[in-house]
């Protein structure tokens, strides 16, 4: 994933992923901190954090602020 636009893309995707589980009542805090290998949240948490900060650092480089 190249560009900080489809990094918020696949954020949002995430984000409406989750919340259709959650919805449906499949979104527990065991199964969310520590998701079944092969889950639908397994590594969601981290993909997400990953995303985030890349997001984080590139709208930091744009601006030329730090962090």
């Amino acid at each position: 994933m190249s560009s900080k636009q489809e990094k918020i893309e696949k954020m949002l995707e995430m984000q409406k992923k989750f919340i259709e589980l959650e919805q449906k009542g499949e979104v527990t805090a065991e199964g969310y901190f520590a998701p079944e290998p092969g889950s639908d949240l397994d590594g969601f948490r981290e993909e997400y954090m990953k995303l985030a900060m890349e997001v984080v650092d590139e709208a930091h480089e744009d601006k030329g602020s730090h962090r």
